[in-house]
């Protein structure tokens, strides 16, 4: 498997990993400059020559990755290791006597933030080719075909993030279930119902990170009342819920102005999470128990009467 490929399996599995390049070779060495070797939690991909020089890049490729597991970086810094290949230099997996010297470098390769916004009408749209242009996974997720299609989709051609498309005619909170540990959550759908029931589900949803709403102050009061009352809601729970969502001060009502501020408070987010330490938001939230049973799924909305039920 091809280095590449291998950077492209951990993303998509959402594993750490470290990406070891052999940055500069002076006289005899195993392998040339620009040789590279992948390494992940259990496994390594390609070689930069064996030996000592490949068993202590993984061993420090390792200490990187269960340090940024437990007291992760807000941005983690490559590394530069030298090895001196002579028979005078005993290393820690042997002696390399090649003649030459080299150095390796050491790339970090973090687990992407993960964000889903529920919606991807006008401001959706926007909000998703803003997001688009960042390391992270992006899903969109509407209920309307018409949202979805190739073409309306094509801005996105380009996106630096991962794109996820998922069309749920049905249950989109559903899709909560699917996202990854610590995804950030956007609802700006078409249908108060809708939001109504994804904000329900989301706050039964263990391990998301943030949970944002968009609308005015009257539709939060509804909400509000309603996740309490009827959905057995405790207001810490409540509170999770943000809303408005963006940079306040920011009154535009174009939807390029509103994607442009819920973006960049979202971004906020993820520096302040970094700033705390935590590649992950807390998922010591779980989900409650309503009449003594399991709840994942069980509430939902009955969308034509606009009314929280218990299945």
């Amino acid at each position: 498997m091809s280095w590449v490929a291998a950077v492209a399996r951990l993303r998509a599995r959402r594993e750490p990993g470290v990406l070891v390049t052999v940055a500069t070779v002076r006289g005899h060495a195993p392998r040339r400059a620009g040789a590279k070797l992948v390494v992940g939690r259990t496994e390594t991909w390609g070689s930069i020559g064996g030996g000592n020089i490949e068993a202590v890049a993984i061993d420090r490729a390792r200490e990187l990755i269960g340090a940024a597991a437990a007291e992760p970086e807000p941005e983690s810094e490559p590394e530069l290791m030298e090895f001196a290949l002579n028979d005078k230099v005993t290393g820690r997996h042997g002696v390399q006597c090649c003649g030459g010297a080299v150095t390796v470098l050491l790339e970090p390769l973090p687990v992407v933030q993960a964000v889903a916004v529920f919606g991807v009408g006008h401001v959706g749209l926007e909000l998703a080719r803003i997001l688009a242009r960042h390391h992270l996974d992006l899903h969109l997720v509407d209920t309307r075909p018409d949202m979805l299609t190739d073409e309306r989709l094509g801005v996105l051609a380009d996106a630096v993030a991962q794109v996820h498309v998922h069309h749920t005619p049905l249950l989109p909170e559903a899709v909560l279930a699917e996202l990854p540990p610590g995804a950030h959550v956007l609802i700006m759908t078409h249908d108060h119902a809708e939001d109504a029931a994804l904000c329900d589900a989301a706050l039964r949803t263990a391990g998301l990170g943030s949970i944002g709403l968009i609308g005015s102050s009257a539709k939060w009061a509804r909400f509000r009342q309603r996740l309490a009352t009827e959905g057995g809601h405790d207001a810490a729970a409540i509170d999770r819920i943000k809303t408005p969502i963006g940079i306040s001060g920011i009154a535009g009502k174009e939807p390029a102005t509103i994607a442009v501020s819920v973006a960049a408070d979202l971004l906020r987010t993820f520096e302040r999470d970094s700033a705390k330490g935590r590649a992950l938001p807390n998922q010591a939230v779980t989900g409650q128990s309503v009449t003594g049973q399991s709840v994942t799924g069980a509430v939902r909305l009955a969308r034509a009467s606009d009314a929280l039920t218990v299945a």
